[in-house]
């Protein structure tokens, strides 16, 4: 026994050794992991906070730049119908107005094509023409805004103007209620021409996002459905759309937020009269339109003033149809839940 143990001893010791080196490197290997997560976790810290921060800068400028008109005309900037630069006479109420119908038009037209495109494309077109035909959609968002006015003003509007707006007003004279809001004279541009080619615009974002949203339901919901008898409007209906109603309110969402903001396109077929017609085939105006046309004559404070303050309503609108989308999805979440 006293023979072995001077041979045992250094094998011992050598093991002893290699322990502490193995036990050193990976102590190194996680100190080293943890300094990456520290900096990742300081870079992605970064990001979120200079997002704030361009946030607040943007808020600061838009309010600091309104500060003449609001000491000028107050409450009555937003409920004011004048906008006479020679006078100095400045309200938004026609911008707020034709920015918030055209936008609406643009919603109850392209969200329902929107998602009937999405489930054609996910439960009935063949599959050799599913991919094109996405990509022919999709396709649609890259085209640049002012391409669909230029379009809208030399194409879209005068075949409108001959082929719906000329029967529709001749038909609808008499009528007490449709007499009003298509009656007038047919000028192939106004608000429904700017309506239906914003339109036009958001159906990619809609369908796309809904397609997407569509295809990760899970198949054996939709094969158990179709295995109790359900057609394929009724697993579209109780089955797809209850599961992807957070995305497809999201891809709304998003379209209401480009419809909102648009600008050339507006610009190009809306007429840019700063007055409030019941006829949604009347001329109109925008918040984005009425900047892009204006800013660059406005020559006095007060002017540029108020279409900064154009600038800050239109901020405040998108920010409460964002924060009324986030409550409606926390609402119909809670309403599934129960």
């Amino acid at each position: 026994m006293n023979n072995k143990t001077p041979t045992n001893a250094p094998q011992m010791a050598d093991v002893a050794l290699i322990d502490e080196s193995a036990l050193t490197a990976r102590a190194d290997s996680t100190r080293r992991a943890s300094r990456g997560d520290d900096r990742f976790h300081f870079v992605t810290w970064a990001a979120a906070v200079l997002v704030l921060l361009i946030f607040a800068g943007v808020i600061f400028s838009l309010v600091e730049g309104s500060l003449p008109a609001i000491r000028q005309f107050g409450f009555g900037f937003l409920t004011s119908k004048s906008w006479n630069p020679a006078a100095d006479r400045f309200g938004a109420l026609p911008a707020i107005y034709g920015t918030l119908v055209t936008s609406v038009l643009a919603m109850i037209v392209a969200v329902p094509v929107g998602i009937g495109i999405a489930i054609f494309l996910t439960e009935l077109c063949p599959r050799v023409l599913r991919r094109p035909i996405g990509i022919a959609i999709e396709l649609l968002a890259g085209i640049p805004s002012i391409i669909y006015g230029i379009w809208g003003l030399f194409v879209f509007a005068p075949w409108f103007q001959d082929h719906v707006q000329l029967p529709i007003i001749e038909g609808v004279t008499d009528v007490p209620v449709l007499g009003t809001l298509f009656g007038g004279a047919p000028y192939g541009i106004g608000m429904f021409t700017a309506a239906l080619i914003l339109s036009i615009m958001i159906l990619p974002f809609i369908s796309a996002v809904t397609r997407d949203v569509f295809e990760t339901v899970p198949t054996m919901l939709k094969e158990a459905a179709y295995g109790l008898g359900c057609t394929t409007w009724e697993v579209m209906w109780r089955v797809a759309l209850p599961f992807g109603r957070s995305g497809v309110v999201g891809g709304a969402i998003l379209a209401l937020g480009r419809a909102l903001g648009e600008t050339m396109a507006a610009t190009f077929v809306i007429g840019n009269a700063h007055t409030i017609n019941a006829s949604l085939f009347d001329p109109g105006t925008t918040i984005s339109a009425t900047i892009a046309n204006e800013f660059t004559e406005a020559t006095s404070e007060l002017y540029t003033s108020s279409l900064i303050s154009l600038g800050l309503i239109l901020f405040f609108i998108t920010f409460i149809v964002l924060a009324c989308a986030q409550w409606m999805l926390r609402s119909l979440d809670a309403r599934a839940g129960k």
